[in-house]
């Protein structure tokens, strides 16, 4: 009789790799993104500020927005790299 290892064919050699590529490009696009999204809104608001200085704090909602979805994806990777087992 020969024992099969089935745990060999359910997870492959590759796969924390994959895992941890996965948590490495979850934190890199959102912060990424969160960049994008911080100086698109500082351009809105350094023009704003030209034409209406009073509603130039209103503004930086979508600044700290951006700065939520940086965050968001630094949780992300780091939950996505604690469930990562070995091979």
């Amino acid at each position: 009789a020969t024992i099969v290892d089935l745990h060999s064919f359910a997870c492959p050699a590759s796969a924390p790799f994959f895992g941890y590529l996965g948590a490495a490009a979850a934190m890199s696009l959102a912060n990424l993104g969160a960049a994008y999204g911080t100086a698109k809104s500082g351009t809105g608001i350094s023009g704003m500020g030209v034409g209406r200085p009073d509603l130039v704090m209103k503004a930086l909602i979508p600044v700290v927005m951006a700065g939520v979805v940086g965050i968001y994806g630094l949780i992300i990777a780091v939950i996505i790299s604690t469930k990562i087992k070995g091979p």
